[in-house]
């Protein structure tokens, strides 16, 4: 993996948990919008349409570099769009990272079937 393709992926786990929490706290601010009279769905929604954004932006340079198939590109799209997707986005982005890392040292040390 080069490090464009390394950045574009790290990018995109750095908005991920972010963006699935300010969805989270648009859900709830939601529901206290409806039961109270608390409204900060105007700022909260403003906060997570803005990590939305940077999330779509940067998973379509992740699946440009990294060569994703169409299956696995549409995984991380769905993700971003189900309430609590963006942390399992994080977590599988994390392990494909370590999963490179490791084959890349297996092939600097010559190891076969890396």
């Amino acid at each position: 993996m080069d490090i464009k393709t390394a950045t574009a992926l790290r990018r995109l786990r750095l908005v991920s948990a972010p963006e699935a929490v300010s969805f989270l706290l648009l859900l709830l601010c939601s529901v206290l919008k409806r039961t109270t009279d608390f409204n900060a769905v105007p700022v909260m929604g403003m906060v997570h349409g803005v990590l939305f954004v940077l999330y779509v932006i940067f998973w379509a340079d992740a699946w440009n570099r990294a060569k994703w198939p169409l299956k696995t590109a549409a995984l991380y799209f769905v993700l971003s769009v189900l309430p609590t997707g963006g942390f399992f986005a994080d977590r599988k982005l994390k392990r494909e990272a370590e999963d490179a890392v490791i084959a890349s040292r297996a092939r600097k040390e010559g190891i076969v079937g890396a």
